[in-house]
C-alpha cells in the first residue's frame, strides 16, 4: 500500500535535488550553447580540416551514449590533464559538451530557413558580416530555434538524471537516498517524477510564452 507519511517529510532534500538538477541543467545548456556556437562556426568554415573536425565532433556525440560521455569526462578526462574534477563540475561539462552538439545542428538547420537572398541583400546595401549577423541574421534565428532549444533543454534536465552515477546528489539521487532510509521505492520516485513533471511542465508554459512573444514581434 502507497504511503507517503515518511517520504513526504524528506521534502526538503527533494526540493534540493531538484534545485541541483535544474542548476546543473541549465550551466550545462548554457556552456552548451556557447560551445555550439563555436561548433557552427567550424562546421561553416572555409578550411576543410576544420569543418572535418565540427563534423567528427558533431557525429562522435551523437552516436555515443551520454553515461559513456559521462564517464570519459569524469574518469579518463581527469588522467590526461593531471586535474581530479569533482562530480558536479564533471557533470557540467559533460552536460554541456553532449548538448554542444545538438545545438549545434539546431543552429545549422535554423540558419537554412533564412533565405539566402537576405545576406545577399544586406552585402550590396554595404553591411559588414558582423552587422549582418547581429541586426538580420540573429534576431530572426533565435525566433526560429526557440521550440528545438527549448526541447533540448528538457532533454538535458532528464538526461541530467544519468549524473546519479557519479554520485552528484542531484532529482533521482535524492530519490535513491531517501529510498534507502525509508525503505519505500515507489514513494521516492513518485516524489521524484511529480518534481521533473512540474519543472518539464514550467518550461513547456515558458517556450509557448516565448512563442507568442515571437509572433507578435514578427506581425
Amino acid at each position: 500500500m502507497v504511503d507517503f507519511s515518511r517520504t513526504i517529510a524528506f521534502l526538503p532534500q527533494f526540493l534540493a535535488g531538484a534545485g541541483v538538477t535544474l542548476a546543473v541543467s541549465a550551466l550545462g545548456f548554457a556552456l552548451g550553447t556557447a560551445i555550439g556556437f563555436g561548433l557552427l562556426a567550424c562546421r561553416r568554415s572555409r578550411w576543410r580540416a576544420v569543418r572535418f573536425i565540427g563534423a567528427l565532433y558533431t557525429s562522435f556525440i551523437r552516436g555515443t551514449p551520454l553515461i559513456v560521455q559521462i564517464f570519459v569526462v569524469y574518469y579518463v578526462l581527469p588522467g590526461l590533464v593531471g586535474i581530479d574534477l569533482p562530480p558536479l563540475l564533471a557533470g557540467v561539462l559533460a552536460l554541456s559538451f553532449n548538448s554542444a552538439a545538438f545545438v549545434a545542428e539546431i543552429l545549422r538547420a535554423g540558419l537554412t530557413r533564412i533565405p539566402t537572398g537576405q545576406y545577399e541583400a544586406a552585402k550590396a546595401l554595404g553591411l559588414k558580416p558582423a552587422v549582418t549577423w547581429l541586426k538580420i541574421i540573429l534576431p530572426q534565428l533565435f525566433r526560429i530555434i526557440i521550440p528545438p532549444m527549448v526541447n533540448e533543454f528538457t532533454m538535458l534536465v532528464k538526461a541530467s538524471s544519468i549524473l546519479s552515477v557519479i554520485t552528484v546528489v542531484e532529482l533521482t539521487r535524492t530519490a535513491q537516498n531517501i529510498m534507502n532510509v525509508t525503505y519505500r521505492p515507489v514513494e521516492a520516485f513518485m516524489v521524484a517524477a511529480a518534481l521533473y513533471f512540474i519543472v518539464l511542465f514550467a518550461c513547456s508554459l515558458v517556450v509557448r510564452r516565448l512563442e507568442r512573444q515571437a509572433e507578435r514581434a514578427r506581425a
